[in-house]
């Protein structure tokens, strides 16, 4: 007998390392919901936290006609930047059954198909990501899936001439950028040799240093600061995108101002960041996200790339490290934090 969904609602977290939430819900209420499609979503911080940047992905799943408590129940967890939560994370999303898993990060769409397994006929994985996901082994092609995953993502180093183009603008003596990547990223090494490149054409050099571990980016932000770097940027990371508000309490206490990849990060206090639309990204996803919901398998949708860039600035942070912002910049941004 197929194991019934159990219905969630979408404010409720579960920690990573909590149990499978035995006796959350009477067999009658999960008998009176069972018409309720589950949707496991899969977050790299808090979920309270990073719920607020999906939000595209349930307006859009509404606009599709999933309305949360009728047709769809949302089932949070949370991998609180912790590289070590991943699997268990993975495992408990899984073993509970959803009719669809939507992984937000590479690692998380990683670490789920280790556990469903990257077949057909397995638990359908929806996935956004910053890795390409051929490489990344999230799919066999982009055009035919081939497995249980599809989603959409952005190219590594995609936007990485044009970010740091803007960090020259915004900063204009600037000639080191600081460079931080996780080595437990998928691709990190293809990531590095593209943002090198990319960052030669711009007229900077890259002080690059590298991670295994959150205890590791306060010597590092030091190490920055006792050379005289006052810039760096964060690459795409699992374990720093979930901690982005503890990396920015403590870039600030060295007097370096962060360059990210994704919104999110200046709103954490990152001076600027460049990347991918994510409300677009959210968006396609849900989209995709419909499409398995009503009945299409993962391994014939093609992965989708979003095409549309955003630009957010944090005007506060600049302030505090002692910078003007150009007005030009201010301008044009698509988001500027106060």
């Amino acid at each position: 007998m197929k194991t019934m969904p159990r219905r969630i609602g979408r404010r409720t977290v579960l920690a990573a390392l909590g149990c499978a939430g035995t006796g959350l819900l009477a067999p009658f209420a999960a008998f009176a919901q069972a018409r309720l499609r589950t949707v496991a979503v899969l977050f790299a911080g808090e979920s309270d936290d990073d719920e607020k940047a999906a939000k595209p992905f349930f307006e859009e799943m509404a606009r599709h006609g999933w309305v949360e408590g009728k047709s769809v129940a949302y089932d949070l967890h949370s991998g609180k930047g912790i590289r070590e939560y991943l699997a268990t994370v993975a495992s408990v999303a899984a073993g509970r059954a959803p009719d669809l898993i939507y992984a937000t990060t590479t690692s998380l769409a990683a670490a789920t198909l280790k556990e469903t397994g990257n077949e057909p006929g397995a638990l359908p994985i929806v996935f956004a990501t910053a890795a390409d996901p051929v490489g990344a082994g999230l799919v066999r092609s982009l055009a035919k899936p081939g497995g249980n995953a599809t989603g959409v993502y952005q190219v590594p180093g995609d936007a990485a001439g044009k970010r740091y183009a803007l960090v020259r603008e915004a900063l204009p003596q600037l000639k080191r950028l600081g460079s931080v990547f996780d080595r437990g990223a998928p691709e990190y090494r293809s990531r590095m040799a593209a943002h090198e490149k990319a960052a030669k054409a711009a007229g900077l050099e890259l002080a690059v240093e590298e991670f295994t571990n959150y205890e590791a980016i306060e010597r590092i932000l030091v190490k920055y600061r006792r050379a005289g770097i006052t810039a760096a940027e964060i690459t795409p990371s699992f374990t720093l995108i979930g901690r982005r508000r503890e990396v920015a309490s403590l870039a600030s206490i060295n007097r370096v101002a962060l360059v990210g990849h994704r919104m999110e990060w200046a709103e954490a206090g990152a001076l600027l960041t460049y990347g991918i639309d994510v409300g677009e990204m959210h968006k396609r996803a849900a989209g995709i996200a419909h499409r398995v919901l009503k009945g299409e398998r993962p391994s014939g949708i093609a992965v989708e790339r979003p095409n549309r860039f955003e630009l957010a600035l944090n005007s506060r942070s600049a302030a505090e490290l002692g910078f003007t912002l150009p007005r030009a910049l201010l301008q044009k941004a698509d988001k500027v934090f106060t």
